[in-house]
């Protein structure tokens, strides 16, 4: 994996990537339905520079950090669906400036914490760079839903390698999200990258694998593609089983996609 440096500066681009595809928008498209149900364009905006605000008070202020969790602990779907629909609601020039800050101040942020800390979340603590690694996924695949309201394709790019990498580290968090044992055994994960190149995890030779493409690995993953949609196979029941359930994000299972029309 990269190191830090690095990282965060593909969190960055990343976030770049999208703001290119919002920024010409006219106000009126920004409330275009996207895939999510009753999320537009306005939505996935206004819940990553919500998120993304959250993530620098987890890396500067846990105090306040510690507020958010016990909202969030108290309505868990009402307080992310409660920032959504908030920040939806500004006008788009505003929160394209809000999302800006956020997530600019976000990547400073995360810099400045100090090696081995281990920073508050909705969930487990986490490393600065599985924060950074997360929000990269998470503005990736926001990204997608965007994209898709707007019909465009987004050409994918080397910095799909970190959403593949949460959506490896995260076989046994899903599996335990729907109230399933993990597998024991460790499965070999090959994928083809955007540029040819392989990416590889778990040993080599295991009983159990997964192949196929890196995009729609990570399409599978986020839940921003059906199963039956995508080029990824499975080798053994166990691997087939992590496919069907497969979520590289916190929260409660998703809902997934229903399968493409034709």
């Amino acid at each position: 994996m990269p190191d830090l440096h690095s990282l965060l500066a593909d969190l960055a681009a990343e976030g770049d990537s999208l703001d290119a595809l919002v920024a010409p928008l006219p106000a009126a498209r920004w409330a275009d339905p996207t895939p999510a149900e009753g999320w537009t364009i306005a939505h996935q905006i206004a819940h990553l520079a919500w998120t993304d605000g959250q993530a620098v008070d987890a890396a500067t202020d846990a105090d306040a950090f510690a507020h958010h969790l016990e909202q969030a602990v108290a309505d868990p779907a009402g307080y992310v669906e409660r920032g959504a629909r908030e920040g939806a609601a500004e006008e788009p020039a505003r929160l394209l400036a809000r999302w800006r800050d956020a997530r600019r101040g976000m990547v400073e942020a995360l810099a400045d914490v100090p090696p081995g800390t281990r920073l508050p979340w909705f969930g487990p603590p986490m490393s600065v760079a599985s924060m950074a690694t997360a929000r990269l996924m998470e503005t990736w695949a926001h990204g997608e839903d965007v994209a898709d309201a707007l019909g465009v394709r987004r050409e994918p790019s080397a910095r799909l390698r970190h959403v593949a990498h949460i959506g490896v580290r995260t076989r046994d968090f899903a599996f335990r999200n729907r109230g399933l044992e993990p597998p024991a055994e460790e499965f070999r994960v090959e994928l083809t990258g955007p540029g040819g190149e392989k990416w590889t995890w778990g040993p080599d030779g295991a009983a159990q694998s997964v192949t196929g493409p890196a995009l729609d690995f990570c399409h599978l993953v986020t839940q921003r593609r059906n199963r039956a949609d995508l080029a990824v196979v499975a080798t053994g029941a166990d691997a087939g089983r992590w496919l069907d359930v497969a979520q590289a994000f916190a929260g409660p299972p998703g809902p997934g996609r229903a399968p493409a029309a034709g």
